[in-house]
């Protein structure tokens, strides 16, 4: 397969993650309001792939001088317009209709009665009309700066302006202070709850921003630019100053989507298309609100249990959150499994830290730990207490650039040391490491995780976690703060596998292992579980080991370029992927090894940018029992599920795998029943 085939292949994989996300939002069986979230997360889903992918795309030349680019991005377009379309319908003749007969109410202007009308009047009048700037167009107020993704209207005027001159548009900006959706008073919806979009209530009284002219159409619209952050970190000497100034520019990046209400004229969307320097084919006509993401705001705000998942608590491990910790981890290793055991144990573990006094050092690496964190405030509390603190904080994370940079000055101000990993390698590790002073000297205590240390994520995704005493993976994970922080080559890792010196090499060689057992006559088996499978050189090793007659079964929640199932090449592969109500994003590495059952845990997935293009650690699960509950809960559920699972075919599509009798067994309700407290889910709303 050639490249540009492969690159198609792997962007349309991560497009059919949508599709099954979308599939969540059509199931009966899921609470109305989450069935709306489901659509709000393709939504979101799409922003970042036009923010990102399809504007790499763009940024690689002229389309008339690369026709395989041209093609990529002409069937990219296709399936991007098929999925738009059908997450508007599943709205419009689903979800909406439902939640307005279960008591939840999205009314439009056509909808409101006198009161309502009445009230949304004087909510326009005091609210919003004193915060619009519309601006008619002419040679000295030519077309505004729109923010990416914000909201905004064309209108179409005819008749003359108060100066006698006949301009014929105006670009009418929403408030960006203002919430996009609002709830109605409680006396205005007797029978439930009702809520209206901004947008509704601008296009209810734009002809009152016009006196004297006439409205002949308008339309809202949003504009999706290229988002990604481009610094030359070979040049710069200083990356946060560099990211500074560029963040500033990220709203106003080149257009790569604009999107239009359904029935905005002809004339007018081609107007906007000209503005933004786009063609036809980035033009997307919507049946509803095209910033459906803020919808999300309506499922907060409506206080409806029925409709919603059955709250759940998740459990605390009895052993990780006593001011002993230490002592215990000197007895035992202790297995996190989040959401279902909760993230604070590994938040007390450094709160702890930070405020023993035989705690000498904290070492830590920070992906994602969004605006608010506890774990970053004890980390500073620790750097103020006089603790040598070093914190690998990588600016580069995509989207929470803003977040870190403000994360990076405080940590200084607080006394830590702060260093941005590797130039040109995004640190994605998550890794944590405490060095306590004892009578036999210092000693390595270390947290070790697939998921990233926020607090936010770590409720809703699932990720394992692991901390520890072992002295020989606390030493092997202080190399690799060493290596981050001198930028010199890290010693050879017995027990950790790293990004990018080892970690694939070390994959390929546990793949062909079993291949070679295979082919001895012994029983071989591999079992991952990852977010994303395709590079290519491991599939190659998975499709040869295949061939030998190794059992594989791959649990791959987003996108998998391996086809299973293909007679001479992988007969012995099994895929497939689990959408429910968390989001799957542990990192499973099994392998049978004749019985020596080898698991890693992981930060990577199987993609080249993991690879080769970050700092990542697998971790091995030393400890037999902890093994067995790694086996038995990250992998197992999720090969037995016939509730959330579907199946990838030799053809690339994939087929849901979902029980039509009594059996029906959830991975994730499992895992909730056995270490969360929730209710029942609440009964399916028809």
């Amino acid at each position: 397969m050639d490249k540009a085939a492969v690159f198609l292949d792997r962007e349309l994989s991560q497009l059919m993650f949508n599709r099954r996300v979308l599939a969540q939002a059509e199931d009966e069986n899921i609470p109305l309001l989450e069935r709306l979230r489901y659509l709000c997360i393709v939504s979101n889903n799409l922003d970042e792939f036009f923010e990102v992918r399809v504007a790499s795309l763009l940024a690689q030349g002229n389309l008339a001088e690369n026709p395989p680019l041209a093609a990529s991005l002409e069937r990219i377009g296709q399936e991007c317009h098929a999925l738009v379309s059908r997450q508007y319908e599943i709205l419009n003749q689903d979800v909406l209709p439902k939640l307005n007969a279960a008591g939840v109410h999205l009314v439009r202007h056509t909808d409101r009665n006198e009161a309502q009308r009445a009230w949304v009047k004087a909510y326009f009048e005091r609210e919003v009309r004193p915060l619009l700037t519309p601006i008619g167009l002419d040679p000295a107020h030519p077309f505004p700066q729109v923010v990416n993704k914000s909201l905004n209207f064309i209108v179409s005027l005819a008749g003359k302006d108060a100066f006698g001159r006949g301009s014929a548009i105006a670009i009418v900006k929403a408030p960006r202070v203002l919430p996009r959706v609002i709830r109605l008073p409680d006396e205005l919806s007797p029978d439930g709850i009702s809520f209206c979009l901004l947008s509704s209530i601008i296009h209810s009284h734009i002809e009152d921003l016009f006196t004297g002219r006439d409205v002949i159409a308008y339309s809202q619209f949003r504009v999706t630019r290229d988002s990604d952050l481009w610094v030359d970190e070979e040049e710069v000497k200083n990356l946060r100053q560099a990211l500074k100034g560029e963040l500033q520019g990220r709203q106003f990046g080149t257009s790569v989507r604009l999107e239009v209400a359904k029935n905005c004229p002809p004339e007018l969307s081609q107007f906007l298309l000209d503005q933004f320097a786009l063609d036809q084919s980035r033009l997307y006509p919507v049946d509803g609100p095209v910033n459906l993401v803020r919808l999300a705001e309506m499922i907060d705000q409506a206080k409806m249990p029925a409709l919603r998942f059955a709250p759940f608590v998740p459990g605390m491990p009895p052993k990780a959150s006593n001011s002993d910790i230490f002592q215990q981890l000197s007895r035992q290793d202790i297995l996190l499994h989040h959401p279902y055991q909760s993230f604070q144990s590994v938040v007390d573990f450094i709160h702890v830290a930070a405020n023993d006094p035989q705690v000498v050092a904290i070492k830590q690496t920070i992906y994602r730990t969004g605006t608010h964190s506890d774990l970053m405030e004890a980390l500073m509390s620790a750097a103020r207490q006089g603790k040598e603190v070093t914190v690998i904080l990588e600016l580069m994370a995509r989207f929470d650039e803003e977040a870190n940079i403000n994360w990076a000055d405080k940590l200084e101000q607080a006394g830590a040391q702060v260093v941005y990993g590797i130039v040109g390698l995004k640190t994605h590790a998550k890794v944590a490491l405490v060095i306590r002073r004892e009578e036999s000297g210092l000693r390595f205590y270390a947290h070790l995780g697939t998921g990233n240390y926020h607090l936010t994520t770590t409720r809703l995704y699932t990720d394992f976690g692991l901390l520890t005493a072992n002295q020989e993976i606390g030493a092997e994970v202080n190399e690799i703060f060493i290596h981050l922080t001198s930028l010199t080559k890290p010693k050879k890792l017995t027990h950790l596998w790293l990004a990018p010196f080892a970690l694939q090499s070390e994959i390929i060689k546990a793949i062909r292992n079993e291949a070679k057992i295979a082919k001895a006559g012994r029983p071989a088996r591999i079992i991952i579980k990852i977010n994303a499978l395709v590079d290519e050189s491991v599939i190659r090793a998975l499709y040869a080991a295949s061939h030998d007659g190794v059992k594989i079964e791959l649990i791959v929640r987003g996108a998998c370029t391996l086809r299973p199932g293909v007679p001479g090449l992988s007969e012995n592969i099994r895929v497939r992927s689990i959408i429910g109500r968390f989001l799957e994003h542990s990192r499973i590495y099994y392998f049978r090894n004749d019985l020596q059952h080898d698991v890693y845990l992981a930060s990577a997935d199987w993609m080249s940018r993991n690879l080769f293009r970050r700092i990542e650690v697998a971790f091995p699960v030393l400890d037999k029992a902890l093994k067995r509950r790694v086996i038995t809960e990250g992998l197992n559920p999720y090969l037995k599920d016939n509730s959330n699972a579907w199946e990838l075919q030799a053809n690339g599509q994939y087929l849901r795998r979902k029980s039509r009798g009594t059996l029906t067994f959830s991975a994730q309700r499992h895992l909730m029943a056995l270490h969360g407290t929730t209710t029942p889910d609440p009964a399916p709303q028809r």
